[in-house]
């Protein structure tokens, strides 16, 4: 099986920064695309950022110029610094990642991480 795990989360004022990190393991073969999405209380979960194996990066437009990810192949990593945090940032952030093992190609999350952006 694959885990995903998560960590960085917590409590920052506003205009703080906080940086998340997501490590992937298991019986991997290859991971392709990889994400954040975020949910706050009483909404749905939404994108915030996603990277492809390549590099090529999308953002929320609620994020853009704010926050960044990046990657380490590697190492199996997904990082997402989030700078100039706001209130509305408050949700808790997942990490997500379409996987390929032996049996096929998968999508999976992380169990989240909270952060909290208030004075």
């Amino acid at each position: 099986q694959v885990q995903l795990v998560e960590s960085g989360g917590g409590l920052v004022q506003p205009g703080g920064s906080l940086r998340l990190s997501c490590t992937a393991s298991g019986r991997i073969i290859r991971i392709n695309d990889m994400g954040w999405y975020r949910q706050a209380p009483g909404n749905q979960r939404d994108l915030v950022a996603t990277i492809t194996r390549g590099g090529t990066t999308n953002y929320a437009d609620s994020v853009k110029g704010r926050f960044t990810i990046s990657r380490d192949n590697a190492k199996n990593t997904v990082s997402l610094q989030m700078n100039s945090l706001k209130p509305e940032d408050t949700a808790v952030y997942y990490c997500n990642a379409h996987i390929y093992m032996l049996s096929g190609a998968y999508d999976y999350w992380g169990q989240g991480t909270r952060v909290n952006v208030s004075s």
